[in-house]
């Protein structure tokens, strides 16, 4: 019975974190498939939102309203955010190679990290973000659940819902698909595609600003490099369920987290980060399309 308790503590504490994954996964995955960019500065977003979020809760004090209240003023910060890098750093790169705007990505990562660690009001110090107190519940007698992982588990899937809805339902989502699918046919149908990519950025910044807090939440310390492991592991969790693929993206993510967890709780914690790269490698050589994407052939 104890293996069994700590196997579904294990799973569910993954799964809280893979939610987090997912959420910062989307924003890969959209990007990816609208402009065919890996924005590697998408996990500095996150580091921004949790700071946002931060001087929020400083000012208001800390309670599950004022947290969540201060998601507002995060995502609407890191959407204005990632809105002008896409305008300012990426359009013009548009027609370029496409190395050229993978190194400008990590050319913007590296602003953003540094940017922060001058900022007299970040600074490079760690600091500690405002926590709610912790109240556990069990369930079952199996597993225990704790008010911060109800937290990401509610605001993953309402965020999640409203990107699916955004994406399968209004006019701006179809546009989206058909962007993704098409960008030069998508112009000449009359579908403003500049808008489009504009409003993927605004997506995939605002999930970034929500797990940025989620993940502040779950791990109370934040500094200006905070960002940089997430966002790898959310690239990953991406090429893991298939680049491109918004259930592929969610999936990667949650597969990531109980694989990172298992191996803490089974293994050992320092095999963590190793256990994710493994298994990208292991996705590259036998399925590089991932698990839900679809092979692309190359038009000649």
């Amino acid at each position: 019975m104890d293996f069994l308790q700590q196997f579904c503590q294990q799973t569910l504490n993954g799964l809280s974190l893979g939610s987090i994954y997912a959420l910062l996964a989307l924003g890969y995955t959209m990007v990816y498939g609208i402009i065919k960019l890996i924005n590697f500065a998408h996990g500095d977003i996150l580091m921004v939102g949790a700071f946002v979020s931060y001087f929020v809760l400083k000012q208001w004090g800390i309670t599950p309203v004022t947290l969540m209240l201060s998601f507002l003023p995060a995502m609407l910060f890191c959407l204005t955010l990632g809105v002008t890098m896409e305008k300012l750093c990426y359009k013009p790169l548009r027609n370029q190679p496409r190395i050229n705007s993978l190194i400008t990505a990590i050319g913007v990562s590296f602003l953003l990290e540094n940017g922060a660690r001058v900022l007299p009001m970040i600074g490079p110090n760690p600091r500690v973000f405002p926590t709610l107190p912790v109240v556990n519940y069990n369930w079952f007698g199996l597993v225990s659940i704790s008010q911060v992982q109800i937290l990401v588990f509610v605001v993953a899937i309402f965020l999640m819902l409203v990107l699916n809805y955004i994406v399968s339902f209004t006019k701006i989502g179809k546009a989206m698909r058909a962007v993704s699918f098409d960008k030069g046919a998508s112009a000449l149908m009359g579908i403003n595609v500049d808008r489009v990519i504009s409003f993927t950025f605004v997506l995939g910044s605002s999930l970034a600003a929500a797990a940025g807090i989620l993940f502040a939440s779950a791990y109370p310390q934040i500094e200006p490099y905070m960002g940089i492991m997430p966002g790898m592991k959310a690239f990953i969790a991406a090429v893991l369920g298939g680049i491109g693929s918004i259930p592929g993206a969610v999936l990667g993510g949650l597969i990531l987290g109980v694989a990172e967890t298992l191996t803490k709780g089974f293994l050992s914690s320092q095999l963590s980060d190793a256990i994710a790269f493994g298994l990208l490698i292991l996705i590259l050589v036998v399925k590089p399309s991932g698990l839900l994407g679809k092979p692309m052939g190359e038009k000649v």
